[in-house]
């Protein structure tokens, strides 16, 4: 099993070979944002909430080279939020109306979901819009209705949830080493 496992991850991996140029647009998106002094705002649910703090920490602390913090706010980890808004509205509005209050014209959505058809990432994408801010969707089984909503839409070429999870902290990571090729001010 183990061998089998290491085997469909590597071939998903492979696969990602296709989407190079994509990732290339993402990249550079990304680092435009933070290069006109906007934010890259970071929503999910589970695993990709996770992927969300992990992807922002990176930004905000470094990747692999030394240099200033970036703006980059993982929408997944205020607690309070989270709970005041589920309760008072509905689940389905956590992340829209972070980016109703948060967002400003020239910030980025990174949105996460691995269906592609979460309604609360959905919502905070359509607020995003709303409130004109660009988009990177990352998802996986064929994109859903999320992978038809970004400025730039990655889609992992697999249906299997583990195998897009994995692929999605590495297009994260592929994303981050596009901002460490820039110059950016020393801390």
């Amino acid at each position: 099993m183990v061998i089998e496992v290491i085997e469909q991850h590597i071939e998903v991996a492979n696969r990602l070979k296709e989407l190079e140029e994509v990732i290339k647009r993402g990249g550079e998106l990304v680092v435009e944002t933070l290069t006109r002094g906007g934010k890259v705002l970071i929503f999910g649910n589970g695993g990709s909430a996770a992927d969300s703090q992990h992807i922002a920490a990176e930004l905000v602390g470094r990747f692999k080279k030394e240099r200033r913090g970036l703006p980059a706010i993982a929408l997944t980890t205020d607690t309070s939020i989270l709970t005041a808004v589920g309760n008072d509205y509905s689940f389905e509005e956590i992340f829209a109306r972070q980016v109703e209050a948060l967002g400003r014209e020239g910030d980025l959505i990174i949105a996460i979901s691995t269906s592609g058809n979460s309604p609360n990432v959905i919502k905070g994408v359509k607020m995003g819009r709303k409130v004109g801010l660009k988009v990177i969707t990352l998802t996986g089984k064929g994109g859903g209705r999320l992978g038809k909503m970004g400025d730039l839409n990655i889609i992992v070429p697999s249906d299997d949830t583990p195998r897009i999870q994995e692929m999605h902290i590495l297009i994260g990571h592929l994303l981050c080493q596009f901002v460490d090729q820039r110059e950016w001010d020393e801390k």
